[in-house]
């Protein structure tokens, strides 16, 4: 029994370590690569510099460019990846529904909203944080769309899930328009322009603050998901068949929203409003893994954090001298992959 266990750690420890290589070179590459390409070995020497002390002679402006722009943005862009993805197939599973997802749901226009009651309209007048307000509306989105659900008769099987789905695009619309409302009547000009640009999800403001926020976020998240893997196994069967398996169900659904909540809250409130981020990557990670949750749940945020990485990427290098907006990216991306992956699901006549 011992030596069973030892191999399973021996396991989970390669794999661990495989997932922090592959990370570690998303990162470097998302450093690397701008409107001026910095050498891998300039971005290691910075790090070696600012962690350690080692004293390399490094131009100025390229240290501080890789330490203070480059690398917060992609720690924060790998960060929001993987926990969207999460999100998104925590989603799938307690919902038992392929297009269930924080965007999809309106649990990240509930936080967007959260976010600029905060920021525009002033509600908590400096009391409340930007991520306790986008948390307070992603939750009250979510809440929103399940009693929207429950009201128009879903109950179990693929009537209840749909009705979720149809309760999520009119939750979905809703908030969005409050979103819009709070803009056009309290913020400025210049505030409008600099919210909507926003809410199209960028990354420019991401700094150390930012990196402090999202990755003990990320990492907590994916955790949890992990070590409740064995109840989600058991979710995509029904929430009789989890409760028969012996999962507290009610207790398992609550904590799992909470953190799919909390991950969108928290992604939202430091680069806006990014689309098919949990959509997708759920999908593509099952194609590559299967569908059990101690392998799709490590898989899909690290697919998550690269997607974002390489997106951030493709936003600042695609037109020149301007950066588009990630959430741009992601549905130019996400939307015809997400239409290859309905192709080849679709079963044979």
């Amino acid at each position: 029994m011992s030596g069973a266990l030892a191999r399973l750690l021996g396991r989970a420890a390669l794999h661990a370590g495989w997932i922090v290589v592959v990370l570690a070179a998303a990162i470097l590459g998302g450093v690397c690569i701008g409107e001026t390409a910095i050498p891998p070995a300039t971005v290691l020497q910075t790090l070696a510099n600012r962690l350690f002390g080692a004293g390399y002679p490094l131009d100025r402006i390229d240290a501080g460019i890789v330490w203070n722009y480059r690398l917060t943005r992609a720690i924060v862009a790998a960060c929001c990846g993987a926990g969207l993805a999460v999100a998104g197939v925590i989603l799938q599973a307690l919902l038992r529904n392929a297009l269930a997802d924080p965007y999809l749901l309106g649990i990240s226009a509930g936080a967007s909203t959260g976010a600029v009651l905060v920021t525009v309209a002033g509600v908590g007048a400096g009391a409340i944080s930007l991520s306790s307000g986008a948390f307070a509306g992603a939750l009250a989105a979510f809440l929103l769309v399940a009693l929207l659900a429950r009201a128009s008769g879903g109950g179990t099987g693929a009537r209840g899930t749909g009705q979720i789905v149809l309760a999520g695009i009119a939750g979905s619309q809703l908030f969005n328009a409050l979103t819009a409302f709070i803009i056009t009547r309290s913020a400025s000009a210049e505030q409008a322009r600099g919210i909507m640009f926003w809410l199209l999800g960028n990354l420019s403001g991401a700094r150390w603050d930012s990196v402090l926020s999202a990755v003990p976020v990320a990492l907590a998240v994916t955790l949890v998901c992990l070590w409740h893997a064995r109840a989600l196994d058991a979710f995509t069967f029904g929430a009789d068949s989890a409760t028969a398996l012996g999962v507290p169900v009610r207790r398992v659904q609550a904590l799992l929203i909470l953190c799919a909540s909390l991950a969108t809250a928290v992604m939202v409130s430091i680069v806006g409003s990014i689309g098919f981020v949990g959509l997708v990557v759920p999908h593509a990670a099952r194609f590559i893994v299967g569908v059990r949750h101690v392998r799709l749940v490590p898989a899909a945020a690290l697919m998550g954090a690269i997607f974002l990485i390489a997106a951030d990427v493709i936003s600042r290098i695609a037109v020149q001298g301007q950066v588009l907006p990630i959430g741009v990216v992601t549905a130019l991306v996400g939307a015809p992959v997400f239409a290859l992956i309905l192709l080849r699901a679709r079963p044979a006549r």
